[in-house]
């Protein structure tokens, strides 16, 4: 697994999410749990994995739909 998006704006991790399943890759997103930690303000990052084969195709997916800065 190779890390793809690491935000705290959950909004953010959703339409990934969603943008990603919809190109047939896979993702887990980590550190979801985490808020009961920081007491739900949003102050830890999740992060996005995907896996290594489909690390580009995936970068490439956020960056078209403005998810990431394209480089």
């Amino acid at each position: 697994m190779k890390e793809l998006l690491r935000t705290t704006d959950p909004t953010v991790i959703a339409f990934a999410q969603a943008l990603l399943q919809g190109e047939g890759i896979d993702v887990f997103v980590m550190d979801v749990h985490m808020s009961i930690l920081d007491g739900g303000i949003g102050a830890l990052p999740r992060r996005m994995m995907v896996h290594e084969d489909d690390h580009a195709a995936a970068a490439r997916a956020l960056i078209d739909n403005g998810v990431l800065p394209g480089h």
